[in-house]
């Protein structure tokens, strides 16, 4: 399989993340991901996954899964959170390790903008709910465009 190659304009993205937590979409040139923002048709085939992404995708899907235990009550927010701490981790991978073609890079920058976004908010206030299920829809998609064994490309869930 040939490597997968992130745009340097998703490479900044991690960068200002990472660099200006708090500001990062403030500051953030969308104009600059165009590309990103027209909805791309999902593949006849689905686009093969490297095992980074496969497996950093898999982890978020995870955490995401194991986090419906916080919202039925039966996890702390401490927990809550640093579960939450393993998706920025898992994204961080993938942006320094996947090397994807314009339109894949295009797709998983859209799904990992909102996801970052959705887990900034829950970390500033735990008990907003609505971003975990902001979370799982940001990826909820992957599926449908990717190799994802396991998940099931109609709902992004796993079996």
């Amino acid at each position: 399989m040939r490597p997968m190659k992130l745009s340097l304009p998703l490479c900044g993205v991690l960068a200002v993340l990472a660099l200006a937590p708090g500001a990062a979409f403030a500051q953030h040139d969308h104009a600059a991901h165009a590309h990103a923002a027209a909805p791309v048709p999902p593949p006849a085939q689905r686009w093969a996954a490297d095992a980074t992404l496969g497996t950093d995708m898999g982890q978020i899907h995870t955490v995401l899964e194991q986090l419906r235990h916080y919202e039925m009550g039966h996890m702390d927010a401490t927990l809550a959170l640093d579960r939450v701490s393993a998706i920025e981790e898992s994204a961080a991978d993938i942006f320094a390790k996947c090397r994807l073609a314009p339109e894949q890079d295009a797709v998983l920058h859209g799904m990992l903008v909102p996801l970052l976004a959705a887990v900034r908010k829950f970390k500033a206030d735990p008990a907003d709910m609505g971003q975990l299920a902001a979370m799982r829809e940001a990826v909820a998609g992957y599926p449908r465009y990717f190799e994802a064994p396991g998940w099931t490309a109609e709902t992004g869930h796993m079996h």
